[in-house]
Order: C-alpha cells, then structure tokens, then sequence
C-alpha cells in the first residue's frame, strides 16, 4: 500500500477525541429542546434527596453526593440554555431583569470574574458533601476543611468585588436560567381559541398564569407574528409592561454603584463575617456558647449599619440586601441560638405533627446539630 493511501486513512486517535465534543453538543441540543420536561426531573430529584426518610442518619454521604450532581448538572444546563436563549427571537425582544444583565455583562467582558463565579457557586454547591466527607476523620479534621471552604469563598468573593470596580457582590454570581417558551402545538391551540372567541389557556411553562397580551400569533400564511390585544379590564398591566424604566435603559455596569467609604468596609464586612465566625465556633468546645453567634452577628449588624443607604442606591442593589435580610434568619439555626432557643421549639412542635413529617423533621435536626453547612447562608 502506497503512503499516499495510508495518509487518507482516518486516525483512530483523532476520532477518539473528537468525539466527546459531538456527544456535548449533541445533549446541548437535547437540553435546550427539552428545557422544561429538564427542569422538571431536576426539581424531582431535588425534592427526593430531601424526603428520603434517615437520609441524614445511614446514607448521609450518598444522598448530598445525588444532591450536589443535581446542582452541578443545572450548573451546565443554565451555562447551555443561556447559549439557546440568544438564538431564539421570542426571548430576544424580552427585556431581562436587572441581574440578569448585570451578571451577563460580567460574565462577557471578563473572563477572570466568570472563573471566579463559577467556582464560587461549585464550592456553595458542594460544601456540605465535603464537611460530610472530612467528618469521618474527626473532628479537628472536619473544622479544618470547613475553614479552608470558608477562605476559598471569601477571596473569590473579594476577588469579585475587585473585578467589578468595588461594586457590591450579587446573589447568584452567575446569571439565572431564563424560562423557555412553550412549544408550538400549544401556542397555535391557544391563538386558534382566541380567533374563535374563546378563552385560551394562559399558563407558562412553569404552570404559572400567563396574560394574554404576552402571547403572540403567527400568521399562517406569511408566517408574521402579531402582537394579542390585552383584555379591556387588563389595559394598565398591558401599558405597565411595555414601560422602560430608567434601570432598563441604564448601561449593565452601573446598575450598582461603586462603593467607597463606609459602603465598601460594610461589603467586605459581609464578605469575612462567615469566615469570623467559623473560626470562632472551630475554637469553642461548648456547643451552647454564645461568643461565637455573638461575634458573627455583630460583624453582619456592623456591615448592615455602614451601608450606603442613600437615594442613590439602585434597584438592584435593594433587591440584593432584601436578599440578605431575608438570609440573616439562618442565625436562628445557627450555634448558641439553635441549642439554648430553637432546638426546644422544633422539638416541641415535632411532637405534634403526624409520624412521616415528624421523621423527616427529625432527620433534619441531626444536620442542624451536627454540620456547619447545613444552615449556612
């Protein structure tokens, strides 16, 4: 055989390598044209890992292993339907919430801040994995890796913080998945009822209720889309949506302010707060002391009374400390206060409450009682 004909030959190695590349493209196209059925089984195996009675007692490792998958894996999927959402027009024309863009336009324009989100959001994803896993050798052990977890979140989020311009941080990092629209079939159902006089069935893909003025027919014949009429009793929603806002027209980088001052140390206060204090519940030896939750909560009430509270602060930045006012309940399930105050009341009401429930509660108080993580913001 010639060489000539020996270099026609297709190289095995090539086509080993080229191949995990087509399978991912491959269930890229299969996620972004099942986006809804994909989100639904990821919402299912979620609420299984949470329900499994003694799931925290004989299989603990197991069920936060399926868990973690399950976020990772909606990890990627966000990363692909982000991708689809550009090409399809119907989203397109959609205006996107303020975080939405803020978090988009990060993720472009530098590379570094989206490494850095992302690992961000794989360690809160599978913290409480590694605090299960280093817990079965001891203690001191379990404690060293909860600290070492706690730096790593703490310089990606300063390291945030810089990449921005020292604005102040976002919750999530990364942006949200964005819903898909409903499929075809339904959509020329819904317009042939409204031709004819008839209700359509306004539901969106999430089962939630859908205006009417947010469907579209198409034409078909030329294939046109045309805008649906709002309802007579509907005609303020219907002008209401179609208003641009000034957040709207503002460019993505100054939908949050930069910080200085008193501003940017009540951030960086926020920031090392959980950080503080596991350090110092490391260092306790008696669960029921208050000096660790009192340290920790006095750095988070120090961060929330430095911040800017202006007229200047932005929507965004109002919607991201609501956020975190809401979070800062987790400091009733937390160290001195869960043993000496709420362990008793969740006690006191799982007496109460017929045995599935009451078993599903207590199998969450073992992870309350004994891992950081479990209760961490």
């Amino acid at each position: 055989m010639s060489p000539s004909s020996d270099s026609k030959l297709p190289n095995p190695i090539q086509s080993v390598l080229s191949m995990p590349p087509k399978w991912l493209h491959l269930y890229g196209d299969f996620i972004t044209k099942n986006a809804h059925q994909v989100s639904q089984i990821e919402s299912a195996l979620r609420s299984l890992t949470y329900i499994i009675p003694g799931r925290f007692r004989d299989a603990e490792i197991a069920s936060e292993s399926v868990h973690s998958g399950v976020q990772l894996l909606s990890l990627y999927h966000d990363a692909v339907l982000r991708g689809a959402i550009t090409k399809i027009p119907a989203l397109a024309s959609r205006i996107p919430s303020p975080h939405a863009r803020y978090t988009r336009f990060w993720t472009a324009k530098s590379r570094l801040y989206r490494r850095i989100a992302l690992l961000l959001q794989v360690v809160q994803y599978t913290e409480l994995l590694w605090e299960m896993a280093a817990k079965r050798r001891g203690e001191r052990v379990r404690w060293r890796v909860v600290i070492v977890l706690e730096v790593i979140k703490a310089v990606c989020r300063l390291l945030l913080m810089r990449i921005t311009n020292s604005r102040p941080l976002v919750t999530p990092a990364l942006p949200e998945r964005e819903p898909l629209p409903t499929d075809d079939g339904q959509d020329d159902g819904d317009a042939l009822k409204e031709l004819m006089g008839e209700e359509p069935s306004l539901t969106g893909m999430n089962g939630s209720a859908k205006t009417s003025y947010e469907k579209e027919w198409s034409m078909p014949r030329t294939g046109s889309i045309l805008p649906s009429l709002p309802n007579p009793g509907d005609i303020s929603s219907y002008l209401q949506s179609r208003v641009l806002t000034a957040d709207d027209i503002k460019p993505a980088a100054k939908l949050l302010n930069t910080l200085s001052g008193s501003g940017q140390a009540a951030e960086i206060l926020h920031i090392l707060s959980p950080l503080v204090y596991a350090i110092a519940l490391s260092r306790s030896k008696n669960k029921k002391s208050w000096t660790p939750w009192i340290i920790g909560l006095s750095i988070e009430y120090m961060a929330r009374q430095l911040r800017d509270r202006s007229l200047r602060s932005t929507a965004l930045e109002q919607e991201e400390w609501g956020k975190r006012y809401w979070a800062a309940g987790w400091w009733t399930m937390k160290g001195a206060f869960y043993e000496n105050v709420t362990k008793g009341l969740v006690n006191g009401a799982r007496r109460r409450m017929p045995s599935l429930v009451a078993g599903i509660l207590e199998d969450y108080e073992y992870l309350w009682e004994n891992y950081y993580f479990s209760t961490s913001s």
